[in-house]
């Protein structure tokens, strides 16, 4: 268990991603971390006194991450694919097979790490949604709940709104970014901002707890600790 006094080490997988970038940037800055390792297959173009980048092409077998992820406090894992990007078969991987995977060896390296995992709104750990998104986060989080670790966190975002321009997935990301502001109003459990979700699973995953939990947390839950964080920096 950490102490008040100790420095967090801090490990995100697919920092490149949005909310994994966002998540980068926070962690980066947040005083209780002292160490940020980032690990992914793409060079991040970053340079910070705080970071170690560690480049791993092959998630289906994260052997070789054993010794980066010793001595590790908590971990943000951000690295998916959206639906119709890829095939059925490398969703499923990707998704399922790479989280598992990766949560095998921290556990083992790291047997107290806290762990924040991007699934999504709809996860189904019951395997009868037709929706196959759906079946596979709900079936990384079954694995991940099982996987041991004294903290674990599931984050359930609804519409993910990037914040800063980039080029959207698909038809159905142009046209939500583009009616955000009225669907922000109209439906506001179903949006939480990019930079939002990021700084809820960084501060959640490096809080300094006894408590041994496993959470489930809806895009209610986590817009509520969006609101309490930033009443909490505005005292």
């Amino acid at each position: 268990m950490q102490s008040m006094a100790d420095p967090i080490r801090l490990v995100i997988v697919g920092a490149t991603g949005m909310v994994g970038g966002y998540a980068l940037r926070y962690a980066l800055g947040h005083h209780s971390v002292e160490r940020v390792t980032s690990i992914g297959r793409k060079s991040l173009g970053v340079s910070h006194p705080k970071l170690k980048e560690v480049l791993h092409r092959d998630f289906a077998d994260c052997s070789a991450l054993a010794e980066t992820l010793f001595g590790q406090d908590a971990a943000i894992f951000c690295l998916g694919a959206y639906t119709g990007s890829v095939t059925d078969a490398e969703l499923r991987t990707i998704t399922v097979a790479y989280t598992i995977e990766f949560a095998r060896v921290l556990h083992r390296s790291s047997r107290e790490a806290a762990f924040s995992f991007l699934s999504g709104k709809g996860a189904d750990p019951t395997g009868r949604s037709r929706m196959p998104f759906a079946r596979y986060k709900g079936e990384a989080e079954k694995a991940l709940l099982a996987a041991g670790f004294p903290r674990a966190y599931i984050f359930r975002p609804a519409y993910i709104y990037p914040v800063e321009p980039r080029k959207e997935p698909n038809f159905s990301y142009r046209l939500l970014r583009a009616i955000y502001p009225a669907f922000r109003l109209l439906f506001p459990n179903q949006v939480i901002r990019a930079d939002d979700l990021a700084r809820a699973m960084v501060n959640i995953a490096v809080q300094e707890t006894p408590k041994r939990e496993s959470t489930v947390f809806e895009n209610r839950d986590i817009r509520a600790m969006s609101i309490r964080f930033v009443c909490r920096r505005s005292d």
